[in-house]
């Protein structure tokens, strides 16, 4: 039996989800199921051939030198694969691995992209890597161990407010990204020793109008607060997609985001 080519079961299974969405009554709404969904096909395609023709490690960006042979968790593995992934945040990963902290606290670390890039990069650091997702914690020991990082990755399950005593016991920088969860975790009143780490943190304005301002204030006596916005980073393109299209060429660069997901860089303020 000949087997298909994974390009023809993906592209049969997309156009059996497209024809029930086309069937429905004619909307907006229905148009831009659609739209998202060929548009995921699309960077599915570049994304295969990106691998064929360039491999796995990535080329581009803060992580450059990371063999990202794993799934992505959730969104695009592509702008992960050409290092563009989160373009906004290259400046702010550079300032961590100049400060060279003792601890890096990665909550919501999914398959591990910043975990074991920052371990990569940070050699003297102890990588403290949650997700309550059993099957992220799996993805992200394989990524560890595929770039040598296995040793220096701590990877477990749910984090709590008590867990940030740890903040005490060296310098600490938390990367936070939960889906909104953050509204509940990032608070200095239940966990007064995050006080002493700096803080990344993507927060869920999509999911609750707002939060990003909630978040910022609970920290404006103890930390320099500064809001990053999204931004695309053509620059990672390799040159052979200077063949693709201009659509093409963005599609790569898509993250699949919904709506905005700033992020707060929310340094100490050292008396």
């Amino acid at each position: 039996m000949t087997q298909e080519k994974p390009s023809q079961t993906l592209t049969q299974a997309v156009d059996g989800q497209l024809r029930t969405l086309l069937a429905r009554d004619p909307s907006p709404d229905m148009l831009h199921q659609a739209y998202r969904l060929l548009a995921k096909w699309r960077a599915q395609l570049i994304e295969n051939t990106l691998v064929q023709r360039s491999g796995t490690v990535i080329a581009y960006g803060p992580f450059a030198g990371m063999n990202y042979a794993t799934r992505a968790s959730e969104g695009a593995r592509i702008a992960r694969l050409l290092g563009a992934y989160e373009a906004s945040l290259a400046p702010i990963i550079d300032t961590i691995v100049s400060r060279n902290y003792a601890q890096v606290i990665d909550i919501g670390c999914a398959e591990g992209y910043y975990a074991v890039g920052l371990a990569r990069r940070l050699p003297s650091a102890k990588v403290i890597a949650r997700d309550s997702n059993p099957k992220a914690q799996a993805s992200c020991r394989a990524l560890a161990e595929a770039n040598d990082v296995i040793d220096r990755v701590d990877i477990g399950g749910l984090w709590q407010h008590a867990d940030f005593a740890i903040c005490t016991e060296a310098p600490t920088v938390v990367i936070c990204d939960i889906e909104g969860e953050e509204q509940h975790l990032l608070d200095p009143e239940k966990a007064p020793d995050l006080i002493r780490a700096d803080i990344l943190v993507e927060v869920h304005d999509c999911f609750r109008p707002g939060l990003s301002d909630a978040i910022a204030a609970r920290f404006t006596a103890t930390h320099r607060v500064t809001r990053i916005g999204r931004s695309i980073d053509s620059d990672a393109l390799p040159d052979w997609m200077e063949e693709f299209s201009d659509l093409d060429r963005m599609t790569a660069l898509w993250e699949w985001r919904a709506g905005p997901t700033p992020w707060l860089w929310m340094e100490r303020q050292i008396a």
